[in-house]
Order: structure tokens, then sequence, then C-alpha cells
């Protein structure tokens, strides 16, 4: 017999923040829904954790099994990175693809195409935070309604904020709230128009939240001494503002229905952004060209300076371009203390008179100009030199990702197939040699080699040779190693990134309210959804469900 089944998943919502909020009453309809169900801790894939998460989710399959490893890919046989969005679920359609049998709803779910093999509606593209597709829906009307009905999202397509800038971190929590009561309207609106099987729906304010708000939780954030002492908790209100949402859906859901609130992947204080977006980047460029510079250099003798406040209102990646290493002196001091207008018409002025040398970088100006989607991931600026480095830093939004320029798998690779292992444990030499200024401590939790002797150009692996999964307690803005000198400080790009860790809530008639459940993984979101839907599973899920292990009522 077929069960109705409310999913509702936090994106990027930090279990430990969850937990901490329910304890202390601040989140009164996820602590009814912990007391009248059960919790437990999720695990996702520690590498590629911003890449692959709602993938995982939706496949109930690893990346070793999709070869999906983000929606950012090395196009086969260039140094051009594309981006190409949400996995195209060719092989393993999304766990609700499940025919005519079942009646279901599904509401700004991010990273996921449109599902031909689904009875009901799929609207994306709303209100989520980086979706991978278009903004669309199927019926295809259905978005348009939806939006003429309630509004679009305030915060779509541009759900960021300068955290060095109260205004616009203000701007945003603005926003965010008003998406989340949109949000909570359209909802309980989709809930009155059928009886749904299946609901899901995602909200993506907690990730954008997590982002850019998160310095203002936090007192041991690098940024918090900037703003957060007297600055209001933005991130408290948003999660508040979601558990009202979420008892207003629930208040509109079937009484009898089955609930499953979860979040994929959480999100911490930014540990990965500087690391993997800038100073590994810089790292290589380099051990690549021994005595070139590239951005940020300065001397190990020095103290570490303090962003000047007009530096602080503007975008990180324009003060780190404004810190570009060049020869001519007076370049150097022009694009160092002028705002970024300025130099900008300096450095045209010089290229239309013929001045301009040879460069080993594209300016992130250039790449907008070109419509580039990296131009603010300063490791793409390097992409000029890539051809003639034995190893390079591509594009991330988690961990280090570096690929060896090998002979006979790039275009124009000068590492010897036979030289593949000395070059990695060259650069994994480099890499460890990295510490924080502020503590002198490693920088690097651990590296993971992807490849062998054997699989170095097999399809389906991620584009990284080498994997640097960074020391979560290590946040810095100035890191140096005794082979390449200091780089930094460089302002922070965003106030959170990701962790692998995330959650489930789940009530249910036969669960043991109040229990607790075991320690289980993403992949276990998929089979358990549809086993409380009492509905078919396909023999590709990886997980399991929570259920076989949840603790039930004796009469269930």
């Amino acid at each position: 017999m077929k069960k109705t089944v409310i999913a509702i998943g936090l994106d990027a919502a930090e279990p430990r923040l969850i937990e901490q909020w329910i304890e202390q009453g601040l989140l009164t309809n996820l602590a009814r829904l912990r007391n009248e169900g059960a919790y437990g801790r999720l695990q996702n894939f520690a590498s590629y954790r911003a890449e692959t998460p709602w993938t995982t989710f939706l496949t109930g399959c690893s990346p070793d099994t999709t070869g999906y490893w983000g929606p950012v890919k090395l196009k086969d046989g260039t140094y051009q990175v594309d981006a190409v969005g949400a996995y195209d679920y060719g092989d393993y359609e999304p766990f609700y693809a499940l025919g005519q049998d079942y009646k279901i709803a599904v509401f700004d779910m991010p990273q996921a195409p449109l599902a031909e093999d689904t009875n009901g509606i799929q609207i994306l593209g709303w209100g989520a935070h980086s979706p991978q597709t278009p903004s669309h829906s199927l019926p295809v009307g259905k978005l348009q309604e939806v939006i003429q009905r309630h509004g679009t999202h305030p915060a779509f397509g541009h759900d960021h904020a300068n955290i060095y800038s109260l205004k616009q971190v203000d701007r945003l929590h603005r926003e965010l709230q008003e998406g989340i009561r949109r949000r909570s309207a359209i909802c309980k609106d989709l809930l009155s128009q059928d009886d749904w099987d299946l609901f899901l729906t995602i909200y993506g304010e907690t990730h954008s939240g997590g982002h850019c708000l998160l310095h203002l939780n936090d007192p041991r954030h690098p940024v918090y001494r900037r703003q957060g002492e007297s600055a209001t908790d933005y991130l408290l209100e948003t999660y508040q503002k979601i558990d009202e949402s979420i008892g207003e859906v629930l208040a509109a859901a079937p009484h009898d229905a089955s609930v499953v609130v979860f979040s994929a992947h959480g999100m911490q204080a930014n540990n990965l952004d500087l690391t993997s977006t800038f100073f590994l980047g810089e790292l290589m460029y380099r051990w690549n060209f021994p005595g070139k510079l590239g951005f940020a250099a300065t001397s190990t003798q020095s103290t570490p300076k303090v962003l000047s406040p007009w530096r602080q209102q503007q975008r990180s990646y324009r003060d780190i371009w404004s810190q570009k290493h060049d020869p001519n002196p007076l370049t150097r001091w022009i694009r160092t203390i002028t705002p970024t207008k300025v130099h900008r018409i300096y450095a045209n002025l010089l290229e239309r008179l013929g001045l301009t040398p040879e460069s080993d970088f594209v300016s992130p100006y250039q790449l907008q100009n070109q419509g580039g989607s990296f131009d603010w991931e300063p490791v793409s600026w390097y992409a000029p030199a890539w051809h003639k480095m034995k190893a390079f830093a591509l594009p991330s939004f988690s961990e280090g990702y570096i690929r060896i320029n090998l002979k006979g798998r790039e275009p124009d690779g000068c590492v010897e197939p036979e030289d593949y292992d000395q070059v990695c444990d060259e650069v994994i030499a480099q890499i460890e040699s990295l510490r924080s200024v502020k503590t002198g401590k490693s920088m690097v939790d651990s590296i993971i080699r992807t490849r062998n002797a054997n699989n170095r150009c097999a399809p389906g692996m991620p584009d990284a040779d080498l994997i640097v999964m960074w020391d979560e307690t290590e946040l810095t803005d100035c890191v140096e190693s005794d082979l390449v000198g200091r780089i930094g400080p460089v302002p922070y790009q965003r106030a959170g990134s990701h962790t692998p860790r995330g959650f489930v809530l789940m009530k249910d008639k036969s669960v043991k309210p109040g229990s607790d459940l075991q320690e289980g993984h993403t992949l276990d979101l998929a089979p358990t959804i549809l086993d409380l839907m009492n509905a078919p599973k396909p023999s590709h899920l990886e997980g399991n469900s929570l259920l076989q292990t949840a603790p039930l009522l004796a009469n269930s």
C-alpha cells in the first residue's frame, strides 16, 4: 500500500548548528519533529564534497558509478575548463522517476534535469542555489504559473554578498527572508493541488546563508571581529525562518504523511576557498617557474598587512588581481593603490599602445568579456601557462584539484608516463610544505591520488590526479613555505565552505519517537524515501534504507 512522504532538503545545512539550535529551543518545528521521530548524522564523500552531493542523493549512486564529478570539466584534449552543468541522468535517473503509478511533486530541486518518467509536477530553477539547470518545468507552463501567482525569488542568481560589507550582507539577508516566505506559499499551494505520493522540495537559503552569513554566527571566524560583535546573527534568523516555513508546509500536508528533513552536506567556517581557488594555483606557478611570482607576493620578514577599508568593499578576486606582480614598478604601484576602475583604464591604455608584455595570465575582466564562468576563481587566471607547467591547479568549489600535464593525455603534455609518480611525489611535497603564517601549522590534512598506472587515461575518472584535503581547523588569509615564499594576505571570498557532514530527521508511524539513528550516508536517503513510500527500489541504488536499522515501535 502506497504512503505519502514529504521530503524537505536543507541545502548545505550544518548538522552541528541544527543540533545546537534544537537543543536551545530556537528551532521549534524541527525540535517537534525530533521528539516525534528519529534523528541521525549522515556522511557524504569527503572529496568533491560540494560538486556531487545532489547527484549522489538523486541517483543513489557514487561518483565512481555515474562518472559525474561536478559541473566543471576539463575539456578532453584541451586546457579549457567548461561549465557542463548537472549530470544528464542518462544512465541513472532520479530515484523519483517511478512512472505513472506514483504522483510526484518536485519543487526547486537543484542539479536535477527534468525526469521524463515522472508523473506529476517538476519545477526547477525558481530559487535554488547553483541550480545547474535552466529555469523550467513539467508541465511546461507550471513555473510561469508559480511566478505569476507568487513572484520570483528575490536572490535567485545573485544569492551572494561581499562578507566585508554589512550593507551587502543585510541586503542578502532580507532577500533570503522574503524568498523563504514565498517558497512557503508555493509549497502550500502545490500541496493543495493533488494527493501526492511524494512531495520533495529543497531550501537553498541555508546554502546561500552559510556562504555569506556564517561569520556573524561564529566568534572564531576571522571576519567576525570586523562586524559580528555588533551585527545581528542573520544565519540563525535564516534557519529560524526556514523552521517556521517547515511548520507551515507540514500543516498543509496530510496529517498521516511520513516526513524526512535532511541535508546532504554541511557548512563551516571557510577553509577551502582561498586554499583551493588561489593559494594552490599560485604555489603551482611558483614551483613550475622558479623565481617567478604571480600574485600576492610579500616578504616573509614582514608582518602581514590588514586590508584597507576600501579594498574590503570590493569583490575579493579584484583585490587579488590588484596584487598581481608586474616587472614594471609603475604598473605594479598603480594596480596596488588604485580602485579597480582606475587600473583597468591604465591597463587598457598600455594594451592599445602595445606596451603590454605577453602574460602567463588571463584577467578576470577578460574572462568576463569572453562570457567565462570562472572569472572569480583565481586558479583559472593561470590557464594560459598550464601547457608549460608540469602540474597545475583546476577550478574547484571545495577541495584542491591538481592535474598532471601528462604526455599522451594533454595536448602539450610534458611529463613522461614513466615520470608520473615522481612528479606526483614532488607536487605533494610542495603542497605539504604550505603552512599558515598565523599558526605555523601545515594547511594539509591529506592528499589523495586518484590514478595508478592502469587508469591514468581511463574515462569516467575525475579531472584531478591529486585531491588536496585541507586541514579543517586551519583558516588563514596568508600562507608560506620555505620553498616558494609567502602568498598573501588576501581577502576571504565567502564566510563558509562545505563539509561532508549531513543529517536526517525522519518521522513515520513505524519509527520510535525521540530515537537516534545510526550514522548513515547520503546514498541512504533515496532508498529510505522509497521505503517510506512503499515504492520499488531500483537495483542500482548503492545505499540502504535507514528504516532497516531505525528503532521501530513494537506494533509496526
